[in-house]
């Protein structure tokens, strides 16, 4: 390991990484500190260009929950090839949107609702465009019909996109005041999960479907994590949706992981498209 460290830190000359602390982490990590707040993207960025030289893949972290998050004198040791293994292959297995579904899929309009869900969360009254949608209806039929009328709408969905815009860009990202890069031991993306702290995978099985998310948004979107708070994740999407099914689609399963995410599913569904960060949040 100490050879790694040593490789590694060679790798990162010329980069804002270079001269940084490095050492080692939890679990076989390598843990990178002293990360400045205000150039955690770009570090982020430094960091994932180089993953196939290194062999790790990175994502930020941060010890302001975690005290004990810190490079240790030693090296811990990591997951068995053979734990690592089964991990992957649960998670290929598996179906995550079978436990990662909005409690609002099973809701219903009823009459005098209307209004309400069809102001959103930006304050635009789009009632109008699905005042003959009979009721009660379920919520997504509803809001899935508000999204298609709202796309053949230009003047009104440009004025919804400029309020939720900001969802889908880096300024909307939490920073914290510690920021620490952890390289995790793979460079597959779905094995990188088991290194993930995320509130809404607290369990091997959530876990395992957590790195499923991952491994599919990657495929699907080219959406690659850059940061786990603990309750938020932030991505970084080289392929965003198209307006439509594409963007309904991703969005549903956006609040799915992240039912803190303070927007309804077709204002998500417009924002989507507009940018390249998604911001994931799940808390108590």
């Amino acid at each position: 390991m100490g050879h790694d460290l040593d490789r590694i830190e060679a790798a990162f000359g010329g980069t804002l990484l270079a001269g940084l602390p490095i050492g080692h982490g939890p679990a076989g990590t390598v843990l990178v500190t002293d990360v400045d707040p205000d150039h955690l993207y770009e570090v982020w960025q430094a960091a994932e260009t180089l993953a196939p030289t290194i062999g790790c893949r990175p994502v930020l972290v941060t010890g302001d929950f975690n005290p004990t998050l810190g490079i240790q004198p030693r090296p811990a040791p990591g997951p068995p090839e053979p734990e690592l293994r089964a991990f992957a292959r649960a998670a290929e297995s598996s179906e995550p949107w079978t436990t990662y579904r909005h409690y609002s899929e099973d809701e219903l309009v009823h009459a005098g609702e209307l209004e309400s869900y069809a102001r959103g969360m930006t304050g635009i009254d789009a009632t109008a465009l699905v005042a003959d949608v009979p009721l009660p209806t379920s919520l997504p039929e509803l809001e899935r019909a508000l999204y298609d009328r709202l796309l053949a709408d230009a003047g009104l969905h440009a004025r919804v996109l400029d309020r939720v815009r900001l969802v889908t860009q880096t300024e909307y990202w939490y920073t914290p005041d510690s920021v620490t890069l952890m390289l995790t031991p793979t460079v597959d993306v779905r094995t990188s999960g088991y290194w993930v702290d995320f509130y809404g995978a607290l369990t091997r099985e959530c876990r395992e479907k957590l790195a499923e998310v991952l491994a599919r948004w990657r495929h699907r979107w080219d959406a690659r994590l850059v940061a786990a708070w603990g309750t938020m994740l932030q991505f970084q999407v080289g392929r965003p949706p198209t307006p439509g099914d594409e963007a309904w689609i991703a969005a549903g399963q956006l609040k799915a992981l992240a039912p803190n995410l303070e927007l309804s599913r077709w204002e998500v569904a417009v924002a989507l498209p507009s940018g390249d960060a998604w911001f994931v949040h799940h808390r108590p």
